[in-house]
C-alpha cells in the first residue's frame, strides 16, 4: 500500500520579493513519486486572496480569479484567453487596456501617471487590488496617448 504525504516550502525568512502561494509551491510525496500539485486550488469557486477580474477582448467577456501577486496577463494566458502581449515586463505597449471598475496596481509598467489616472492599463504590469472590469484595446490607442501625455 502506497502512502501519501503533503509538504509546504516555506519562503526563507530574508526573501524581499513576493511571498510564493503555499498552494502553489506544494508538492505531494508518494512512496513510488514526487508529484508538483501546481494549482491545487483551480478547481475551487473562489480562492483565498484571490480577485474576480473580467476580461473583455474582442467582445468575448472571461471571468478570473486572479491572486494580487499575479498580473491579470499571467491569470488569462493560464484560462487559455489569448490576449495580445509580448514583452510581459510593462514595456512594449502590446497588451493595452482600458480599466473599466475597480482597481489595479500598475507601478512596475511604464505607463505616465496621467495615462494610468485616465484608465488606461497594460494586462502584463496590472495586479489586482479589488474585483475588477478590464477592457482589452487597440495598441495604437494608448500609443497615441502615451506620446500626447509624453509632449505636454
Amino acid at each position: 500500500m502506497a502512502t501519501t504525504s503533503l509538504h509546504f516550502t516555506p519562503a526563507p525568512p530574508f526573501a524581499t520579493t513576493k511571498q510564493p502561494n503555499p498552494i502553489a509551491t506544494a508538492t505531494a510525496t508518494t512512496t513510488s513519486a514526487r508529484i508538483p500539485l501546481r494549482r491545487v486550488a483551480r478547481g475551487l469557486a473562489h480562492r483565498c486572496g484571490a480577485y474576480k477580474v473580467v476580461v473583455e477582448h474582442e467582445g468575448r467577456a472571461t471571468t478570473l480569479e486572479v491572486e494580487a501577486d499575479e498580473t491579470i496577463l499571467e491569470r488569462a494566458l493560464e484560462e487559455g484567453v489569448e490576449v495580445p502581449h509580448d514583452c510581459k515586463l510593462g514595456v512594449c505597449m502590446t497588451c493595452p487596456a482600458r480599466l473599466v471598475s475597480g482597481t489595479v496596481d500598475q507601478s512596475e509598467g511604464m505607463l505616465s501617471e496621467d495615462v494610468v489616472e485616465k484608465g488606461f492599463a497594460l494586462l502584463c504590469a496590472s495586479y489586482p487590488r479589488s474585483d475588477c472590469h478590464i477592457r482589452t484595446i487597440p495598441e495604437e490607442e494608448l500609443l497615441s496617448m502615451q506620446l500626447a501625455t509624453a509632449n505636454d
